[in-house]
């Protein structure tokens, strides 16, 4: 069953008009479309794009790497918030 999404939490979303990306072979291949770079992106950030690629909440995100990795909850957080803080900074989330 997925998660609900209550009115009050943003939905984190990749700018389709930003960014170009692929999943090959677990590993997630993008183009920062503005800057024409190609971006690196970890094994968290891998576990994540999908998700943010659709549209999710902070919390979905955290329950992705919770699920995904053996981390606590604080770790999780802390990474989901330093990810989305590097898509906001590249422009790649929509406002």
């Amino acid at each position: 069953m997925a998660p609900t999404v209550s009115s009050d939490e943003q939905v984190l979303k990749l700018r389709a008009d930003a960014v170009d990306w692929r999943l090959v072979d677990g590993q997630v291949v993008a183009l920062d479309r503005g800057r024409s770079v190609y971006l690196s992106i970890n094994q968290a950030g891998a576990a994540l794009w999908p998700a943010i690629a659709k549209g999710a909440t902070r919390e979905v995100l955290v329950g992705t790497l919770l699920q995904t990795f053996d981390v606590e909850p604080g770790r999780a957080g802390a990474d989901v918030d330093a990810f989305v803080a590097d898509l906001n900074e590249r422009n790649l989330l929509e406002q």
